[in-house]
């Protein structure tokens, strides 16, 4: 999506992560979530400060990987890069393990089971000065201020997770849909 790398050549921390992020190697590698997520409702508000990120969720696929704790390597990887952000990296094969679902088959169809579809958002770097964005529901719902219940999750976590976070609070045009 166009507007998505408009905005995140304009925040020079973003830019950085995603750099950091490139030289991983790793297979359907992607920031995810808040990292563009909070960016596009940033720009929406016209917030003239970024939110701050809580942390920055790494999201990958590779099957063939045999170290469950190769994760901590590639953490370390990034925050000797950018030791200013809380680096969270994620092999999306075993998630569905955890999250007791059926096997995923990408990094996409991972992000397909998150709790908001506006949340299934991802961007990576391909090469200088170029970026690929990936959603597992499209953009419209995100650039219309809209949260909206997957049903792959239980409404309950669904509106834990909007509570806690504070997001209608924070981003005061935002919406739940069904």
């Amino acid at each position: 999506m166009d507007r998505i790398v408009e905005l995140i050549q304009q925040d020079p921390i973003r830019i950085e992560a995603l750099e950091c992020v490139s030289q991983l190697n790793l297979p359907q590698c992607y920031i995810a979530a808040g990292f563009v997520r909070n960016m596009v409702w940033d720009a929406l508000h016209e917030f003239k400060l970024s939110t701050l990120l809580n942390d920055v969720d790494v999201i990958y696929f590779d099957p063939t990987e045999s170290d469950p704790d190769a994760y901590l390597e590639y953490e370390a990887q990034l925050k000797g890069c950018m030791p200013q952000l809380n680096w969270q990296v994620r092999n999306q094969v075993k998630m569905h393990e955890r999250n007791s679902d059926e096997p995923y088959q990408s990094s996409v169809d991972a992000m397909s089971y998150w709790p908001e579809k506006e949340t299934a958002v991802a961007i990576r770097k391909t090469r200088l000065g170029h970026y690929e964005c990936v959603a597992a529901f499209g953009f419209e719902s995100l650039f219309s201020c809209c949260v909206t219940h997957n049903p792959k999750r239980s409404r309950e976590t669904f509106e834990s997770r909007v509570n806690s976070k504070g997001w209608l609070v924070r981003w005061s045009s935002l919406r739940i849909t069904p």
